[in-house]
């Protein structure tokens, strides 16, 4: 099967196509199709008009066309679609229903409608679209013009319930996405599966020499308020003094630096260790230094809905990780099996987990390696693709 894929931005700095659509590739190549994938790198200017091979796909970050208003993004959803048709694919498979990748499925589908290109365009072509996350929460916290707000709204439906098969990330986008209309058989539940890295790897050694013990934060600090992360260390120091907390990341907007703050002015200051930004190779050395690890997960609608990477990489790496038993996590985690799970924005639970955990040695090798094989027997992108190849069927 020939399976282009369309993608909404570039492999940098974000994260759809880098750590779903390329690895969703990858796995699709090893069973014996053809992929490429197409970028359009308006966010990463860099990489436009780069092709290269990456395990079996062919990866185009197709030339951007000139910053006028407007012309610039038709033009670039008319580049998208005018690569795809020629490649002659059996599937067209886009990421995301809005911005350049659902202006392309937008053009497909009239051109596929209209039959103005019956030769590339078969009415046996499969138009799927991947919803990763929901794009009108993103609405309600991004500083979009109301006029973006309702385009974007739009863009979202239209392009849910104009698609041969809708894929989607999380078991919430299923229940949302047959809101919009879309019958149950083109809802294809894909999450996100364990990535190839150096955290596959059977030992790194610890990047940090310590005596202490060391709960890890590994974030974008999107996903939570600081001040729970503030309330829950204050807590575990009352009862475990030398704990340190290692965060690992940083935030879109600095939050970094506004944490810091924080638990400068609660005078935890001294239990804190910045990494910012890593590569990740570096990664499986953070990892093997820590004890376990927290992913604070508030219960909003873009976290009940999107698929953390994040933690598959803690769960991957075999951590015993204390998460909140919002959307995915409670797919990715069975309580008390392969981590610990609490209520949702429960701080004291979640200190009183940690605390657990960071008593008791067995209990924390016990989760880690159930974590670990739990993972990679159920969110294999070799296991996952299989549901991708019935929503091309």
């Amino acid at each position: 099967m020939n399976v282009v894929m369309i993608g909404p931005f570039g492999l940098r700095p974000k994260g759809t196509l880098s750590v779903r659509a390329l690895p969703m590739a990858k796995a699709l190549v090893a069973r014996g199709h053809s992929v490429t994938l197409l970028i359009p790198p308006w966010d990463h200017p860099t990489d436009a008009g780069r092709e290269w091979h990456e395990d079996g796909v062919q990866v185009v970050n197709l030339p951007l066309p000139p910053r006028l208003p407007l012309l610039f993004h038709g033009l670039l959803a008319f580049y998208l679609a005018r690569r795809a048709l020629g490649l002659d694919p059996d599937v067209i498979h886009c990421f995301k229903p809005k911005a350049y990748a659902g202006l392309a499925h937008l053009i497909l589908w009239w051109l596929r409608r209209a039959r103005l290109a019956p030769r590339k365009l078969s009415l046996s072509t499969q138009l799927v679209v991947d919803e990763d996350d929901w794009e009108q929460a993103w609405n309600l916290v991004e500083s979009y013009s109301s006029a973006q707000k309702r385009v974007f709204t739009w863009q979202e439906t239209w392009g849910l319930t104009h698609a041969d098969s809708v894929v989607v990330a999380s078991q919430a986008l299923v229940d949302l996405v047959e809101e919009t209309g879309v019958p149950t058989a083109r809802i294809h539940y894909v999450p996100n599966g364990v990535r190839p890295s150096p955290a596959d790897e059977a030992a790194h050694p610890p990047l940090l020499d310590h005596n202490a013990p060391i709960v890890l934060l590994y974030t974008r600090f999107f996903e939570f308020r600081l001040e729970r992360v503030v309330e829950i260390l204050q807590r575990v120091v009352a009862q475990s003094p030398s704990t340190k907390l290692l965060i690992v990341g940083e935030g879109l907007f600095g939050e970094e630096a506004e944490l810091d703050e924080m638990l400068t002015a609660a005078r935890l200051s001294r239990h804190a260790i910045f990494t910012g930004w890593v590569t990740a190779d570096q990664l499986p050395g953070y990892f093997a230094a820590s004890d376990v690890a927290m992913f604070p997960y508030d219960d909003t609608l873009i976290n009940r809905t999107k698929c953390s990477v994040k933690l598959i990489d803690l769960l991957a790496a075999g951590l015993p990780v204390v998460a909140d038993a919002v959307g995915q996590n409670a797919e990715y985690i069975v309580g008390d099996e392969s981590g610990l799970l609490v209520g949702p924005e429960d701080d004291i639970a979640f200190a009183e987990a940690l605390l657990r955990l960071l008593a008791d040695p067995s209990l924390r090798a016990r989760l880690g390696e159930n974590a670990r094989r739990r993972v990679r027997e159920h969110f294999s992108w070799g296991k996952l693709v299989e549901e991708v190849e019935r929503a091309y069927r």
